[in-house]
């Protein structure tokens, strides 16, 4: 139940936020820019049956938020008042939420996401969510993947104008009217859940998004005409 545990006081709040927060950031997203790369894996996932299990850092959520709007993804949000109000933008934002964290619920988050992975809709992951260390990969979705067979999309968010937040994972809100690169890496499959598979997937995992990061600088940067 949305909401649970939180005082009637604690709910209004969190209405409130996301009532205020949502337009301003959705404004916000309509000025970008955006430069695409790779976004035929994501549909040519869809095409053949199965459902991807979205990956990126924790500090590049919010163009996504834009850009992956209305697909009916699920993602995983904490049960404390933050999540609370977190989940209700990323319901506006068309999203769903799994209700759960590292510390808290995250088991049963990651079965109702497995059901909603079997009815036909996506997942995304802060892989290093949500409290960090920040560029570590954490278990929870090569898991994911391992159990239910759908396959992992990494991808990478840069923007060439942004501010930076003094937070853990150094999260970045692009300014308005700049220009935005996602890049899309190719498809992971997870074997199995054993612990060695699950750990070498991590690293895979880690080493794809790192060199998606370097793709999306490039992109950037490249000159109209140039191939990024």
């Amino acid at each position: 139940m949305p909401g649970a545990g939180l005082s009637a006081s604690r709910r209004l709040q969190a209405s409130l936020i996301a009532f205020i927060a949502y337009p301003a950031l959705a404004a916000l997203c309509r000025t970008y820019r955006w430069k695409i790369q790779g976004a035929e894996q994501y549909d040519a996932a869809v095409a053949s049956g199965k459902q991807p299990i979205l990956a990126l850092w924790h500090g590049r959520i919010l163009p996504g938020l834009h850009y992956f709007r209305n697909r009916r993804i699920v993602v995983i949000t904490s049960q404390n008042f933050d999540g609370e109000w977190i989940a209700r933008i990323l319901h506006r934002f068309g999203f769903g939420t799994a209700r759960g964290s590292s510390s808290r619920g995250g088991a049963r988050a990651l079965v109702q996401m497995r059901r909603d992975l079997a009815d036909g809709r996506p997942a995304a992951f802060t892989v290093d969510g949500p409290r960090g260390p920040a560029r570590v990969v954490q278990r929870g979705v090569v898991f994911l993947a391992g159990a239910t067979g759908h396959p992992i999309l990494p991808y990478h968010i840069e923007s060439d104008r942004h501010w930076t937040l003094n937070s853990w994972d150094r999260t970045q809100i692009p300014k308005p009217f700049s220009t935005v690169a996602l890049v899309m890496g190719e498809p992971m499959c997870v074997e199995s859940v054993d612990p060695p598979t699950l750990e070498q997937n991590q690293a895979s995992l880690a080493a794809a998004l790192s060199a998606l990061e370097a793709r999306a600088l490039d992109l950037i940067h490249a000159k109209p005409g140039q191939p990024g």
